[in-house]
């Protein structure tokens, strides 16, 4: 039982942290393969792959419960191996779009 209700809180999360992006900005990076969980903190995050940046090619925000802000990191594959670009961390909701864009090089908004 307990399970169940961590997983509709995560599911809460993700959906809040989704909603605060806004559906036009997964459309615009062109996200895919979207996915959720949580950290060995207990935090919950929002994972995606991002298409048209050569910086980056991977997103997790993370939602740090306890400061009720967020933790951003950017990463990139290559040669199979996951490399973290850029973390960014105490973000606001009202800043995701804008670090998106500085960190990516890609329009979230038109």
């Amino acid at each position: 039982m307990a399970d169940t209700i961590e997983t509709s809180k995560s599911l809460e999360i993700v959906k809040t942290i989704s909603e605060q992006l806004g559906a036009k900005t997964f459309f615009m990076l062109g996200a895919k393969n979207k996915g959720y969980g949580t950290d060995n903190k207990g935090n919950t995050y929002l994972s995606f792959k991002i298409r048209g940046s050569k910086k980056v090619s991977h997103i997790k925000i993370t939602y740090n419960e306890s400061m009720d802000l967020y933790n951003m990191e950017f990463g990139k594959v290559r040669k199979y191996e996951y490399k973290i670009i850029n973390t960014v961390n105490g973000v606001y909701n009202d800043m995701l779009n804008q670090i998106i864009e500085s960190n990516t090089g890609l329009y979230t908004r038109l």
